[in-house]
């Protein structure tokens, strides 16, 4: 999995002991990125978090759900998955985010936390979450970034612009170094779409 991401052309491995993160420049082109931009816009509400933490500005994005019908929808599922190696049938459906000025999502991981109210829930049937797959479709005009605190690392938002990493170590627990902030926009709004992949195949 990890040898096929880095085989990919154009992608570049974050060098760090602590977490598998790649990152890979014009995924898609513009005219993809401003459909998806239109598909979550269609239906964009509110985020929500899986375990509420008291801080109603946790997280004040907005989420939009693609359609899996959608060729658009189609398309992208195949060429994540082509580039990425992973088995889409362990897929989650795609989701989009929007934030406005002044919006952000605090520093979070993805998976579960097996001793989180809602573990059962969520992974009683297609496990944890393992991988994911973020593309940013616009370019904010200010702020926006992605900052994976425990590698010191700092991504801008380019249109187009992919980012995966493993949210497991290497022996398969819940890697803590996952820890990521999608940090305040400043000026115009930043879109983004999500796949996240799971242990066993998605219902």
């Amino acid at each position: 999995m990890t040898a096929h991401l880095a085989s990919q052309p154009g992608v570049q491995r974050v060098p760090s002991p602590k977490l598998t993160l790649f990152v890979r420049r014009a995924f898609l082109d513009a005219e993809t990125c401003t459909g998806l931009r239109a598909a979550v816009d269609a239906t964009r509400r509110p985020s929500t978090v899986s375990d509420f933490n008291g801080d109603r500005a946790f997280r004040t994005s907005e989420t939009g759900d693609l359609d899996p019908l959608d060729p658009l929808t189609i398309a992208l599922d195949a060429q994540i998955a082509a580039f990425t190696g992973l088995d889409p049938t362990h897929g989650e459906p795609i989701q989009g985010q929007r934030y406005a000025v002044g919006q952000e999502f605090k520093p979070h991981t993805d998976y579960f936390e097996p001793l989180g109210v809602d573990f059962d829930r969520d992974c009683r049937i297609a496990g944890n979450r393992t991988w994911t797959v973020m593309v940013y479709l616009n370019e904010p005009e200010a702020g926006g970034a992605t900052r994976f605190k425990a590698i010191d690392k700092i991504i801008q938002p380019e249109t187009g612009k992919l980012l995966a990493w493993n949210n497991r170590r290497p022996d398969g627990s819940p890697n803590p170094a996952s820890l990521h902030h999608g940090m305040k926009v400043r000026a115009g709004s930043k879109y983004v779409i999500t796949k996240w992949f799971r242990e066993r195949p998605w219902r």
